[in-house]
């Protein structure tokens, strides 16, 4: 079963057992999945629901941080809420040392050394880490290792 039959079925469950918050989220990452199918005219694979996934839990967070910053805890717990059921379908990430190891092999494996090489060492963490690492802690690690 893919991801978005996954997804699809979550929501019809969803609909049986009348969560509204839930449904209401689902049915927003569904819309993204067929936007990008619109858009591309392709048909999605795992891979790419898990980057639209990724962006929409990204969106979450910064949403998260601009209400809290507002003062909305009303709104935090909605977001918050539906952050939750939206990384139920990420795989497993890894930690940050995790990170840092592969990171450290990309630097070893590409050669870099300096700030000037974090173009090329993020765009093969990038190919490597998508879907399986936080983007940002990825960065950060790569700027760690290069300042080495």
């Amino acid at each position: 079963m893919t991801l978005k039959d996954r997804i699809t079925e979550d929501m019809k469950s969803a609909m049986r057992a009348k969560e509204a918050d839930r449904l209401l989220t689902i049915r927003g990452l569904l819309a993204a999945i067929k936007q990008k199918e619109v858009d591309e005219r392709v048909a999605v694979d795992d891979a790419m629901v898990i980057a639209i996934v990724d962006k929409l839990v990204k969106q979450r967070k910064d949403s998260i941080t601009q209400f809290a910053a507002g003062g909305r805890s009303d709104l935090v717990d909605k977001e918050t809420a539906e952050l939750k059921v939206l990384e139920g379908y990420l795989p497993a990430r890894l930690s940050a040392e995790q990170v840092a190891a592969e990171v450290a092999k990309l630097v070893t494996e590409l050669g870099a050394s300096g700030p000037g090489d974090m173009g090329k060492v993020m765009g093969a963490a990038k190919a490597r880490l998508a879907g399986n690492a936080d983007m940002g802690l990825v960065s950060a690690a790569v700027k760690q290792a290069l300042a080495k």
